[in-house]
């Protein structure tokens, strides 16, 4: 066992997250990989165990204490990265149906590879948010997308909303200072078809603090969004 099983299993139901003795078995597993893989390949700076369970582990699947997903909801993890939240999110509820977006082959390499060594499946995807989003096949077709990413929220949102459905939502996972971040971004949010529905803070047992935005999509996005990533940069909505 690599992993402290209980510190992550308290963490979790802190947030209101119960993970079974297979889903922890999963998360050691996960850890296993990630510092082994890391060895080779920089796919993390955090790699003490402890600190794997809190600020990957317990903070990816602290999504569910902002949304409840319905059986087999489809679910959209933009820029994963390592694939987090994505592979947390899968190995607590293994009936969601998983997309993980980002445009780095080479970690996504590792992250479908995991996927199927812990036994799980999912939907890994290479592309440029502004070119998948643009794309009908996943082009407001998802329940719940959300992002670990860390770009300013009203440029995180012309790249997210475009995939929420209607009635779905898009959940930006974000540090402590997220109030200017939501002042800035109302504008942007609402010519992009969402509203702000809600916001929950919370503190992990590390100490840090985390806000979970929940942006409801209540009409569809126009067309001309997401423009191409040079605009959305330089001329953020």
């Amino acid at each position: 066992m690599l992993i402290n099983k209980e510190l992550l299993k308290s963490n979790a139901a802190s947030l209101g997250v119960e993970l079974n003795d297979e889903a922890l078995e999963k998360f050691d597993c996960l850890a296993q990989l990630l510092i082994e893989q890391n060895k080779t390949m920089n796919l993390t700076a955090i790699t003490e165990p402890d600190e794997v369970v809190i600020k990957h582990f317990a903070d990816s699947v602290s999504l569910f204490s902002a949304v409840t997903p319905e059986k087999e909801a489809k679910i959209l993890d933009l820029g994963t990265g390592a694939g987090f939240p994505g592979i947390p999110l899968l190995i607590t509820r293994p009936d969601i149906r998983l997309t993980m977006v980002d445009s780095t082959a080479k970690k996504l390499r590792y992250v479908a590879d995991t996927v199927e060594k812990l036994g799980l499946e999912a939907e890994v995807l290479h592309a440029r948010a502004e070119e998948a989003g643009k794309n009908p096949g996943y082009r407001e077709q998802y329940d719940i997308v959300c992002s670990r990413a860390v770009a300013a929220l009203n440029v995180l949102s012309e790249y997210c909303l475009p995939f929420v459905k209607v009635g779905g939502v898009f959940v930006a996972m974000k540090g402590a200072k997220a109030e200017e971040e939501i002042a800035d971004a109302k504008k942007a949010i609402g010519i992009l078809g969402g509203k702000i529905a809600d916001k929950k803070t919370f503190t992990l047992s590390d100490g840090g603090e985390r806000t979970l935005i929940i942006i409801k999509k209540i009409s569809q996005t126009s067309a001309k969004y997401p423009r191409v990533s040079a605009q959305i940069s330089k001329k953020p909505l």
